[in-house]
């Protein structure tokens, strides 16, 4: 009988080692892809922060950005964005390596920097990488309700937290006070193929998975107001701005831990142009 048990816990000790490898293995292979995908990006993209977006285009004498949903109150944070300059992104080589590009993310005190892909769905690149090959890493998407070129009341960008630290892994750092008290970080730029744009953060928190915080389409004002009072007095940091139904916002979520909790990150649009 001691025997016979001890064979069984040898058994049951071999299948979890022989699991565990796999999953090893498996791991480093799509870490590896991954890490081979995100050079092939970086060699195939132009990246230029514009720094002359502020000024008066000399042929219209007009300004080649907008300010969007101005505040009244000249001492709002909002103010304090208004400057910074767009990231600029060549996409026609990014093109070349896959159709589905529709944007590219920068967020400044992270690593997240990445061309953003869309899919008929939102699965395909849960497990798919930016060159469409099976991996578990998947890739930055855009929510397929979404239009990437004319922005709704909410634009919803999802990406694993990967534990190599890539993909939306860094998003964690936002929860972060020492992220939060350097207030050059409070931005997200997102830039496509017609136009550049800057998001002021607003709300960031932790929270198990649900769909109310990926809602794109709101009935009335009053329902589109209530929802972002609720995400901004989630936040769990107080940002000091303000956001109302005029406003277009984007939201970010990555996985937070295997239970089913969530990182989220609200931003709100407050400049674009060319």
């Amino acid at each position: 009988m001691k025997k016979n048990i001890k064979m069984f816990l040898l058994i049951i000790f071999g299948i979890g080692l022989v699991f565990s490898i796999y999953n090893i293995s498996i791991w480093l292979i799509d870490n590896y892809h991954t890490q081979k995908v995100t050079k092939l990006i970086k060699d195939a993209t132009i990246i230029i922060e514009n720094d002359t977006d502020i000024k008066e285009d000399e042929t219209s004498n007009e300004p080649t950005y907008e300010l969007v949903n101005k505040p009244d109150d000249l001492n709002d944070s909002y103010y304090e964005y208004t400057e910074v300059p767009f990231l600029k992104i060549g996409f026609d080589d990014l093109k070349k390596i896959n159709s589905d590009v529709v944007s590219y993310i920068s967020i400044p005190g992270t690593s997240i920097n990445y061309p953003v892909v869309q899919s008929s769905d939102n699965e395909f690149y849960l497990t798919h990488s930016f060159d469409k090959k099976y991996n578990q890493a998947g890739w930055i998407y855009m929510d397929y309700r979404n239009d990437p070129y004319d922005y709704g009341k909410n634009t919803v960008i999802y990406g694993h937290r990967r534990k190599d630290g890539s993909m939306f892994a860094s998003l964690n750092n936002l929860l972060k006070k020492d992220w939060f008290n350097d207030i050059s970080n409070r931005i997200i730029k997102l830039s496509n193929e017609k136009e550049n744009s800057i998001w002021q953060v607003f709300s960031v928190y932790k929270i198990h998975e649900e769909s109310y915080y990926i809602m794109t389409k709101f009935k009335t004002d009053d329902i589109y107001q209530e929802f972002l009072d609720t995400i901004k007095k989630r936040s769990i940091f107080d940002f000091k701005t303000g956001v109302n139904i005029n406003d277009k916002i984007l939201t970010l979520s990555t996985c937070y831990d295997l239970n089913g909790n969530r990182i989220v990150v609200h931003a709100k649009l407050i400049k674009k142009g060319n």
